[in-house]
């Protein structure tokens, strides 16, 4: 669909040629020669750009600018004028214009500020439509995702949550494994139960042994009372055991025997308690190579996975990682007490480039860190981790990082500059070489108040 844009000026000569370039361009052109006409067609119609004059008679560019703005936040203002001055660029800027070009303008100039003001729209709506995305996806599940695999996994979830079954869920490390399994608890009827985890690779045997199973009063050294184990507790609700492949042989022994005989023993007991659990297990490795190898028994491999759900790496579905990263936003903005509301192109660019060798748990970290960090209404390219940028990239790379365009090297400079002159925009204009105006164009498009 073309995009659609409004020019607006009281010399007919002027409007005839900037409509015959943004038509030339495959725009969808609307024209208007007086300023209170362009607001009349604003309130009918949408558009992404409007090109306007800033004087004019009775209602003038910056009138039609502020009529623009309120009815819709996303537009791309852009203000053209034979009376170039630093006190109304500045205003201008300061009201939310995208760019400011003075007349004479040079036709190659109107084209390219058109391209980014339509890249900055298109982005912004994008961003938007993600937003509501993810308010749609944060009612109907814990689960955050546009990823067609995902979509089939979770339905797949929803389908075996009533029966009770044990559950086999595979990934890399960091994919959302235990978050999956809650999902599953969530959804069967054992969801006003305990739901309890257990990191099998973070205990030695006798003490995971121990955590499990409880112990009577007695049982050795140091146990003056009796303790119920995990899996005595979670009688009704749901257990969960990552990381099942560090699970030495011995307690797999003992595993087995809970699953087969529903009913477990204390440490020191002689008695069986039995015990009605929901077992989910996951793990990072491939446990049919597990058991080849003699390290993981043939018979709980099978009683394990009765139903196995293989979680893609993020690497793998791309298309989940912007909505991801505005759910941690949101996320740590709330924790934090800030107002960040979006994310720099530059920053998503490199976002979407990114492999994500942590999955999931590394993307929240880059996000929690870009949130601390940043001083601004948006996520720059400077509170990215500088390692970040010198990973290899799988779209887009070279040998010493990631590809970005000169404008987004720029942006990063003058957040450079910026944050070395204290903030002090005349100072870091001198610093740039440019003149006020200027920085102030630029800093309005890299998201700047």
């Amino acid at each position: 669909m073309s995009h659609k844009i409004l020019i607006v000026d009281d010399e007919v000569t002027a409007v005839n040629n900037l409509a015959y370039v943004c038509e030339k361009e495959g725009y969808q052109v609307t024209t208007r020669t007086a300023g209170i006409e362009a607001i009349e067609v604003m309130n009918k119609e949408y558009f992404d750009v409007i090109l306007t004059d800033l004087k004019m008679e009775n209602v003038d560019g910056i009138a039609v600018l502020n009529a623009a703005k309120q009815l819709n936040s996303h537009v791309a203002v852009i203000l053209i004028t034979g009376h170039a001055t630093l006190d109304s660029a500045v205003e201008a800027m300061k009201l939310g214009a995208f760019h400011y070009i003075a007349k004479p303008f040079r036709l190659d100039e109107v084209r390219e500020v058109l391209r980014k003001a339509i890249e900055m729209v298109s982005l912004k709506n994008e961003n938007q439509k993600l937003k509501e995305q993810l308010s749609n996806n944060q009612k109907s599940t814990s689960i955050i995702t546009q990823d067609e695999g995902m979509k089939k996994l979770l339905e797949m979830a929803r389908q075996i949550a009533s029966a009770n079954i044990n559950v086999l869920i595979t990934g890399d490390s960091g994919t959302g494994k235990e978050l999956l399994a809650k999902y599953v608890h969530s959804c069967s009827s054992r969801s006003d139960q305990r739901f309890c985890a257990v990191n099998c690779g973070a205990l030695q045997e006798d003490l995971l042994a121990n955590e499990l199973f409880g112990h009577e009063k007695g049982a050795y050294t140091g146990a003056y009372h009796s303790k119920k184990g995990i899996i005595e507790s979670s009688s009704g609700g749901t257990l969960f055991l990552d990381e099942i492949a560090e699970m030495s042989l011995g307690m797999q022994v003992k595993l087995l025997r809970v699953i087969q005989e529903r009913e477990i023993q204390r440490i020191g007991s002689t008695e069986a308690t039995p015990v009605d659990i929901r077992l989910i297990t996951a793990t990072h490795r491939n446990l049919q190579e597990e058991v080849k190898q003699g390290r993981f028994r043939k018979d709980l491999y099978y009683r394990l996975n009765v139903v196995e759900m293989a979680i893609p790496p993020l690497s793998k579905r791309h298309g989940d990682v912007i909505l991801l990263a505005f759910y941690f936003l949101q996320k740590y903005n709330h924790q934090m007490g800030k107002e960040i509301d979006d994310i720099d192109a530059a920053v998503i660019k490199i976002l979407s480039n990114y492999d994500y060798p942590g999955n999931v748990r590394e993307l929240e970290n880059i996000i929690e860190r870009a949130v601390t960090l940043s001083c601004r209404n948006k996520i720059m390219v400077t509170n990215l981790p500088p390692t970040l940028l010198t990973k290899q990239q799988p779209k887009a790379e070279i040998k010493q990082g990631v590809l970005l365009t000169l404008a987004e090297r720029e942006s990063s400079y003058i957040e450079y500059v910026l944050q070395k002159s204290g903030d002090n925009k005349t100072k870091a204009a001198k610093i740039l070489g440019i003149d006020r105006v200027s920085l102030w164009r630029k800093l309005k498009n890299m998201g700047y108040n």
